[in-house]
């Protein structure tokens, strides 16, 4: 059994003793500790809260879990049951709630699940007030509502249909184009909530010939969810054999996006924010973002337009903080995660697509083609396990001393940009490991580099 706490909220696997699994003591610890934040946050006696869920097995149980301790607090909850990740965030300011849950593990396998926690912005908390809910579970410091102050449970129906009339809205979403050019698109919603809202988004944009995969909402999912190449061979197979233009692929709560191309080749989860950003800066100047461990492609375009790249630490709060600060017209993560703030800042699949679809069809491009027009980096993903007493963070500083000759940034972690690519080390918060991306134009140059930053890393050692 696995329990991980953190700032963004809690995430295990489901069952076991306390404090080892996601248990229902664990969950109804974390939920209450998050209503005392959120009581004393928003000041208001009777604050309220939107709580959706994607389409795992273990929903229903941790959504009664979590409903009934709002109430218990004295939070009112509007109860959206199936929900995407970006449909809650919108509900959160759509109905003037003060913080937001969403039960999902993201990518993680069908046993995990998990509370991401919101504020009142319907964005991901900070770290100062993660930090003040995780002293409050800790140490159990709230008090339960007495009977007549008790939270109403309220359900709440619609917000899809909100969400992608916003996503309509949009200048630069232009539907009238997508139409015109009758694309067959294939979807893989890997049994969770985007098979509901996704056919739906895509008949509003004007694609009427969608092949569906995997969007029965059981909430079995039919192959890992993670949106990775090596989990996508069906769909890859799909597109070729069904003659569809371009396929899209999400992960069980919605916030990232994978594209397939017409010949089952994979556009790459790094370049879904790369297009989207090139299509956005060709209509409007502006910044971008994106996390350290993010393709350089995306600063090689927004210099292209004539506009500056901004790096941030990982994580979407980090990515959100930096985009707000430089005035970022568009941001995300290189998985797959688009940040648009004209419509929210939080990542979303279905802003992704609209805006994907619109690029594709003004470019009068195959799907293959228009990935061929952005610089080709490769990526190297490694891990280094620390044996036991090591300090990560001198192990780090060391490793900077050592390439102490190129261009560092020390926002999170230790990146080292060279002539001919990067290497970005940071350690964990979870585990006794380094987490070690190194990108170049190759894949040999990328093994390289992270081969090098290994041995490194060793030798300190």
């Amino acid at each position: 059994m696995s329990l991980v706490i953190s700032i963004s909220g809690i995430r295990g696997t489901i069952g076991g003793k306390p404090s080892e699994g996601l248990t229902p003591i664990d969950t109804v610890q974390f939920a209450a500790a998050y209503a005392s934040w959120l009581i004393a946050k928003s000041g208001k006696e009777r604050p309220s809260v939107a709580l959706g869920r994607d389409a795992r097995i273990s929903g229903p149980m941790v959504e009664q879990l979590v409903s009934a301790t709002l109430s218990a607090m004295g939070v009112d909850v509007y109860l959206m049951g199936f929900a995407t990740t970006p449909t809650v965030e919108i509900a959160v300011t759509e109905m003037g709630a003060d913080g937001g849950i969403i039960l999902t593990a993201s990518h993680n396998p069908a046993q995990w699940n998990a509370l991401k926690l919101l504020n009142g912005r319907g964005e991901f908390l900070s770290g100062a007030d993660g930090e003040a809910i995780l002293k409050a579970a800790r140490s159990n410091d709230y008090s339960f509502a007495d009977v007549k102050k008790l939270g109403r449970i309220k359900p709440l129906e619609g917000m899809d249909v909100k969400h992608i009339d916003q996503v309509l809205e949009l200048d630069l979403v232009l539907p009238e184009k997508i139409k015109k050019k009758n694309f067959r698109v294939a979807i893989d919603c890997v049994n969770s909530v985007g098979g509901l809202i996704l056919p739906q988004l895509l008949k509003a944009l004007g694609v009427e010939d969608v092949i569906e995969l995997y969007c029965d909402p059981t909430g079995d999912f039919p192959h890992n969810p993670e949106p990775l190449p090596e989990n996508l061979t069906e769909i890859s197979e799909l597109m070729v054999r069904e003659k569809a233009d371009v396929g899209f692929v999400v992960d069980p709560d919605v916030d990232r996006l994978a594209i397939v191309c017409e010949d089952g080749s994979m556009f790459g989860e790094e370049y879904t924010l790369v297009a989207v950003a090139d299509y956005i800066l060709s209509r409007k100047p502006g910044n971008t973002a994106s996390n350290l461990s993010s393709t350089r492609a995306l600063r090689d375009v927004s210099e292209g337009h004539g506009q500056s790249y901004f790096p941030s630490a990982v994580g979407e709060v980090n990515v959100v903080r930096t985009m707000k600060q430089n005035e970022c017209v568009i941001g995300g993560e290189g998985n797959g995660g688009i940040i648009y703030p004209a419509l929210h800042y939080g990542r979303d699949a279905l802003v992704g697509i609209a805006l994907f679809l619109t690029h594709l069809a003004e470019s009068g491009m195959e799907c293959s083609v228009l990935r061929k027009c952005y610089p080709d980096y490769f990526i190297s993903k490694n891990k280094i396990t620390l044996p036991e007493g090591v300090d990560a963070d001198q192990l780090l500083a060391a490793f900077e001393q050592a390439y102490a000759s190129y261009d560092i940034n020390k926002v999170d972690g230790v990146k080292v940009d060279m002539p001919e690519g990067w290497v970005h080390l940071r350690k964990s918060n979870t585990e006794p490991i380094i987490r070690l991306y190194a990108e170049a134009g190759s894949s040999e140059e990328a093994e390289r580099i992270a081969g090098e930053a290994m041995h490194a890393i060793n030798e300190l050692l």
